[in-house]
């Protein structure tokens, strides 16, 4: 499927609901990849704004949106023609706050867009395709998005009292939009109007662009469009709100009593899912193994080898491998090294604890070396004959022999280790390990 645009410039004009402004807005065409783009001529410097859920600032009744100081409200009827007919790049200019809300439904915008004729672009359209179900629930509101190959709505809009229940699936795509969904008008409850004209609300509002529900009757200019108009236009309002997304969706949604508030919620969560699949795939640790070919290693290579971390690092270079079974490493012993401050004061020496523990890790490394042994750990068993023969302290450079002398099943290993400074043994012992994959117990 390619992106589209429109083939011509097209303007409308008339009152905004909420503010009750007079407004011009202007579709224009845009480039491929450029989506769809808000701009204020009212405001100096004509400020642009690309929709998205992290811009929302109010959803009482309508969905708005700011970047700065450019506010946009009741963008869902817009947004939802354009997504409905499959429009992906458009300039959207307005000359006040908030699009004309004209007969209350999205279709004056379906003919605007079929006035300005579609257009084909060369890049091809870009689909946010869910992987797993997520969902939200508000109170007796709930929306649900499940994996699909195609957008399909599931939707059930009911009031308080239960009268105007209705429900209905769909699968949308431009034609189904502009014949099943786009007529349908914004409606409202009697009771409601006088608290929205309070919070400065439907300053526009009247019943040429609304239908009102008074107890069990319907009042409006002209009769219901369809007879489950009311579901159809909270099917509307959700194919504008998860526009904010930044895409068009391939997912089935199921909506129970939803409204902008919820599905402003939904879409965040689809916004943070996109953000993360746009960072590209978690990037695998590298397996703890030492290639065949590598002789010796630099910090770096110890470090990505080996679990330990300051301040348990014991090698700090491996100078050689011998063979497939021994290994010479060394450590470098300064006086910054933490544990000199209690070990001891005014005489620094080095446990003996951490010249095993370094023996231990020279061995871990030769062992991980050996063919299959990719991805896996080295634990530290037992130590036997163990001997501490002279004080290591600050400015001593460790020489770390390790030689494995016994294999057994490729799981339990056995090695002879010492550590010399300046070509004198200083500690010695032999110790087992066991060869675990990372992550098990």
């Amino acid at each position: 499927m390619k992106q589209r645009t429109l083939a011509r410039e097209v303007s409308i004009t008339g009152l905004a609901l909420h503010t009750g402004e007079a407004v011009t807005l202007t579709l224009k065409p845009a480039p491929a990849g450029s989506g769809i783009v808000f701009r204020r001529l009212d405001l100096s410097g004509a400020p642009e704004l690309r929709p998205r859920v992290d811009q929302i600032t109010d959803l009482v009744r309508a969905t708005t949106i700011q970047s700065g100081h450019a506010k946009i409200h009741t963008v869902e009827h817009v947004l939802s023609a354009l997504h409905g007919c499959g429009i992906d790049n458009v300039v959207v200019e307005m000359t006040a706050s908030e699009p004309p809300i004209m007969d209350g439904s999205a279709r004056p915008y379906v003919n605007l867009i079929l006035q300005a004729e579609p257009l084909e672009q060369e890049a091809d359209r870009e689909y946010f395709e869910l992987e797993a179900p997520i969902s939200v629930t508000r109170g007796n509101s709930s929306i649900i998005a499940l994996p699909c190959d195609h957008l399909k709505i599931s939707c059930t809009s009911a009031d308080d009292r239960g009268i105007h229940t209705q429900h209905l699936s769909l699968t949308i795509d431009p034609d189904v939009y502009m014949t099943q969904i786009a007529a349908a008008r914004t409606f409202t409850i009697y009771e409601d109007i006088e608290e929205l004209l309070k919070l400065g609300k439907i300053k526009g509002g009247s019943l040429d662009c609304a239908v009102v529900i008074r107890g069990d009757k319907i009042i409006s200019k002209e009769p219901l469009r369809f007879a489950d108009e009311f579901v159809r236009h909270k099917m509307l309002d959700i194919i504008g709100d998860i526009m904010l997304l930044g895409m068009p969706l391939k997912a089935h949604i199921v909506a129970t009593r939803p409204g902008h508030a919820i599905n402003a919620e939904l879409t965040k969560l689809l916004y943070a899912l996109l953000l993360e699949r746009r960072k590209g795939p978690k990037k695998k640790s590298r397996p703890t193994m030492v290639l065949p070919t590598e002789m010796s290693l630099d910090i770096r290579r110890v470090l990505e080898t080996i679990p330990h971390r300051y301040p348990c690092v014991m090698i700090d270079r491996v100078l050689e491998f011998i063979g497939e079974d021994e290994i010479v490493a060394i450590k470098n012993v300064t006086i910054n090294e933490p544990y000199f401050s209690g070990h001891f004061p005014g005489n620094p020496v080095m446990p003996g604890v951490l010249q095993l523990e370094a023996m231990a890790q020279a061995a871990g490394i030769v062992m991980l070396r050996r063919s299959g042994n990719s991805g896996k750990t080295a634990f530290f068993m037992s130590a036997d004959k163990v001997k501490f023969r002279k004080p290591v302290r600050p400015g001593d450079q460790i020489t770390i022999n390790a030689k494995i002398v016994k294999v057994r099943g490729n799981k339990i290993i056995s090695a002879e280790c010492n550590c010399t400074v300046g070509g004198q043994v200083v500690s010695s012992a032999d110790l087992m390990f066991a060869i675990v994959e990372e992550g098990d117990e």
